[in-house]
């Protein structure tokens, strides 16, 4: 294990303490929770992890739905290289041409809908929502936004204000005026929708509540709510984009289009990148009236858009998407257990729900200890998350498949 020496400012100067990675990990990172995993790893490759000491942890939820196209792809990573050799930072998003932001915001025109063919590059999936919110507001006059109970969009401010979730927000009040909250999947309650409604932001599938998907006619009937009262519809696709569903967008599942579409997380192959798209006419909004008005310094780092592009090439090019569905229905079919109340999802983004966080929290510890690294939602704490990166095989499947179900047979004997 790697140590530093380090001289202990409140003892003798003279007198010097070495201190684990760990340690300095707890002593001077900023700490999330009382009892973080503390796992340190040295290398990840493909679908899987390493630790200090040479064990390997296949990752099962692929750094929360990034590592879509596997840890360290080699064409992400070798694009990765040629850029920054080439230049990074020069400028603020929007002012100067460059040509990694060019190609990338191309290419996602190509895979993406006719309107949805202007993309303003952002740094994460909550600035993300941050800019839809605002471009909403600014495009429609409106001041309402509607979103969805046990919705998750991110935990800056005002995506915290749109989160469905009242334990993880009430410490940080006040929060955004003018937000409605209505049940997911849920028909009358579309009924809220009205002329005075900016914008309804949803998850296409509810990521943190547990995988909920929604069924066609509700999306439809969302979408013809949106359009009959001159409402955005936003898709939040943060986590559900770029394959993970088993199509390249989640949307396309239900047959509908949104005016605005938020990506990040798998969109960047590892870098960190997000992304609202929309209308080229929607976007011009934000040039005047004022000017600037949304501004960033490092949303479209050329790097992250190198590799963001080398990202969609290779979901594209290595046909990654055409046995997501399958491999999804291999999970569903080898984990049965009379200790599972249900597997459910799309593609490979599942949620296998238990009687309790309890006993799910005694699995997941044995199944990290097996070399299987899983885990919880956060509005779902008794449901274990499944989304390894796309390039997972069916052999690998098998093998995490049996390892889970020898630590739930530990668990619940």
């Amino acid at each position: 294990m790697n140590r530093f020496t380090l001289i202990d400012k409140n003892l003798n100067p003279y007198f010097c303490t070495m201190l684990t990675q760990r340690q300095l990990f707890l002593k001077h990172n900023a700490q999330t929770s009382a009892t973080p995993l503390l796992l340190q790893f040295v290398k990840a490759q493909g679908i899987y992890m390493y630790d200090t000491a040479g064990n390997k942890y296949m990752d099962l939820i692929a750094g929360i739905g990034v590592s879509n196209v596997g840890h360290c792809h080699p064409t992400v990573v070798e694009a990765v290289k040629k850029q920054a050799e080439t230049y990074m930072h020069l400028m603020v998003y929007g002012e100067y041409v460059q040509t990694p932001q060019v190609e990338f915001a191309k290419a996602l025109a190509s895979v993406l809908p006719p309107n949805l063919n202007c993309t303003y590059f952002v740094n994460s999936g909550s600035e993300a929502v941050e800019g839809a919110m605002k471009l909403a507001k600014r495009y429609t006059s409106r001041t309402q936004i509607i979103a969805c109970k046990n919705s998750y969009h991110g935990s800056t401010h005002g995506a915290l204000s749109i989160m469905g979730n009242e334990e993880f927000k009430q410490a940080y009040r006040p929060l955004l005026p003018g937000i409605t909250f209505i049940d997911f999947n849920s028909l009358p309650d579309l009924e809220k929708i009205t002329r005075q409604t900016a914008a309804v932001v949803i998850e296409t599938i509810q990521g943190e509540a547990g995988i909920r998907v929604p069924n066609q006619q509700y999306m439809i009937a969302l979408r013809q709510k949106c359009t009959e009262t001159g409402t955005l519809l936003i898709l939040d696709e943060i986590q559900c984009g770029f394959g993970r569903t088993g199509k390249m967008f989640g949307f396309e599942h239900f047959g509908i289009v949104p005016d605005i579409l938020l990506l990040a997380k798998g969109m960047g192959g590892g870098m960190p990148i997000g992304a609202f798209v929309s209308s080229h006419e929607m976007m011009q909004v934000f040039t005047d009236n004022p000017i600037l008005g949304h501004i960033t310094t490092f949303g479209g780092h050329p790097v992250s858009c190198a590799a963001g592009l080398a990202t969609l090439n290779a979901v594209i090019n290595e046909k990654m998407v055409d046995q997501v569905e399958t491999k999804g229905q291999l999970f569903k079919q080898l984990l049965q257990h009379k200790a599972i109340k249900e597997v459910r999802g799309k593609g490979l983004m599942l949620a296998v729900e238990f009687e309790s966080y309890e006993t799910l929290k005694q699995i997941i510890d044995g199944c990290i200890e097996d070399g299987i690294v899983t885990d919880w939602f956060l509005h779902c704490s008794n449901a274990m998350r499944i989304a390894p990166p796309l390039i997972i095989t069916n052999t690998e499947i098998e093998e995490a498949c049996k390892i889970i179900l020898k630590n739930i047979d530990k668990v619940c004997r």
